[in-house]
């Protein structure tokens, strides 16, 4: 990494480019998830979720993966720092950028538009192809001074959506609460989960009486019995025709 010697960037700044992500939290070490993957600016370390309790009141950072390196949401990023020409990426119809310069494998010969900092090829009109790439311009042409038009003041940073499976909503997460909110419905409780339930049991019942009486109709325009009989009927031989007696 280009910065990863640097002193003059904010204590925040430079352990989130020098972290090192996803490895397996110590504290939580049997734990299911126990990926930390999710960086407090506060106290400039990576967490795992389960050890969110004491950073509730933190500002908290989602750190995701992309082609097995650490990439930051467009929209989290751009409330920290000043994300213009650098490279973005889509990903679960998420805009990402890499936090880091990702190591060449083999040399490359390109003769377009590069990074300004590490030659890797870049789409017009992007001038860098991560945020360490960018950090390191400034540092090398503008100087420390040239961090303050970089860097935002973000006094309030919370996770951007929910911890578990990157915010995605299952059939399962949707219908788990309803099975908990009858009790609570009967007795006088909100009961807006619930309905939404018994909406869902009564499409699947429409469903079922739609396929079954579209079967019973099949079964009412052509009848077993008649169908084996013409079966039957065409395989029976046709009476011969015997040869004339002279």
């Amino acid at each position: 990494m280009l910065v990863s010697s640097n002193l003059s960037l904010p204590p925040w700044l430079q352990a989130l480019l020098t972290e090192k992500f996803f490895n397996a939290c110590v504290i939580h070490e049997g734990a299911r998830k126990n990926e930390k993957n999710i960086f407090c600016l506060d106290c400039c370390i990576s967490i795992c979720p389960h050890c969110l309790s004491p950073h509730g009141s933190h500002r908290l950072l989602q750190i995701r993966r992309y082609v097995y390196n650490d990439v930051l949401r467009v929209d989290d990023a751009q409330k920290l720092f000043d994300s213009a020409f650098v490279q973005s990426y889509t990903t679960n119809s998420a805009k990402v950028i890499f936090l880091n310069q990702r190591p060449l494998t083999r040399p490359v010969n390109i003769r377009g538009n590069i990074c300004s900092r590490c030659d890797r090829g870049l789409q017009f009109p992007y001038l860098f192809c991560s945020i360490s790439c960018k950090v390191d311009h400034i540092l090398r042409t503008e100087g420390v001074s040239g961090l303050s038009s970089f860097l935002y003041d973000c006094k309030f940073l919370p996770l951007s959506e929910p911890r578990s499976d990157d915010g995605l909503m299952t059939p399962v997460s949707v219908l788990e609460p309803a099975a908990s909110s009858k009790t609570s419905s009967s007795s006088g409780g909100d009961g807006g989960v619930a309905c939404r339930a018994l909406a869902c049991t009564a499409t699947t019942e429409i469903v079922r009486k739609k396929r079954s009486s579209l079967t019973n109709s099949c079964r009412t325009m052509f009848p077993r019995d008649t169908v084996i009989s013409t079966i039957l009927m065409n395989r029976r031989k046709k009476a011969p025709n015997r040869a004339p007696l002279y």
